[in-house]
């Protein structure tokens, strides 16, 4: 297992060791001791979500406030998406910015996402199944989100016209958002 920096300080890319054989292909997707000594010594996830996808649906830009806050290690187990992670913590170097990063059922790479980001992702393909590892349980009254195509964001999403809830659509914008990371 590689487990790479982003330019956002507690963001990991991590690249399974991936085994194949005529059989196919096999590879740990999680390993606590691993995970434990390179990424996070203290998260334990409790709550594993799982969404099936149309291609062109955008999911986000979401996040839940203190002390409902979670860390999550999110992938793709079938299809592909354009995974994105906005930093929310006032005092970061890189608040206000972005990473992405495709995530697919070939190369089969995860995104750990700490506390004070705000997630989302836009399908690529039909019928992605997306997943992800939650370090608290989910709470209605501390979820919220960010405008997924703020300008002030510059995001580069590779639809402009995406399939989007009713919710992403009349998020907040970020130049409205007070941060409580």
């Amino acid at each position: 297992m590689k487990i790479k920096t982003t330019i956002i300080k507690g963001v990991y890319l991590i690249k399974p060791t991936k085994f194949k054989d005529k059989r196919g292909v096999f590879f740990e997707s999680f390993n606590k001791e691993i995970f434990k000594n390179n990424v996070d010594s203290k998260v334990n996830f409790v709550q594993d979500n799982q969404s099936l996808s149309y291609k062109g649906v955008l999911r986000g830009l979401h996040f839940q406030n203190p002390p409902y806050a979670q860390v999550k290690l999110v992938s793709v187990v079938k299809g592909s998406v354009l995974d994105v992670v906005v930093d929310l913590r006032k005092e970061s170097k890189t608040f206000g910015k972005y990473i992405s990063e495709e995530l697919n059922e070939y190369n089969n790479h995860q995104l750990y996402i700490p506390k004070g980001m705000a997630h989302g992702f836009l399908t690529l393909e039909d019928n992605t199944i997306f997943t992800y590892k939650c370090s608290g349980f989910y709470n209605k009254e501390s979820e919220d989100s960010i405008l997924w195509n703020d300008k002030s964001l510059n995001i580069k999403w590779p639809n402009s016209n995406p399939i989007l809830s009713e919710k992403d659509g009349n998020a907040k914008k970020f130049t409205s958002f007070v941060s409580p990371f």
